[in-house]
């Protein structure tokens, strides 16, 4: 019967004492995302070095 009185009132329990259970991380990036994005900027750099500064010198000297 004691039971039955508490059953629509939620338990009034400290912050603190809730926070036991709550085990919170942020979003893990997977290794292999890790390394496709690192591939990925590499290549970024390397193409922009190799492909869009001689590219860019020549268009502003000579532009079509």
């Amino acid at each position: 019967m004691a039971d039955t009185e508490h059953a629509g009132i939620p338990d009034q329990s400290s912050p603190e004492q809730e926070h036991v259970f709550h085990y919170y991380r942020g979003n893990e990036i997977p290794w292999y995302i890790r390394v496709i994005w690192l591939g990925f900027w590499i290549f970024a750099v390397y193409y922009i070095i190799r492909y869009f500064f001689p590219a860019m010198q020549v268009e502003l000297v000579l532009p079509p």
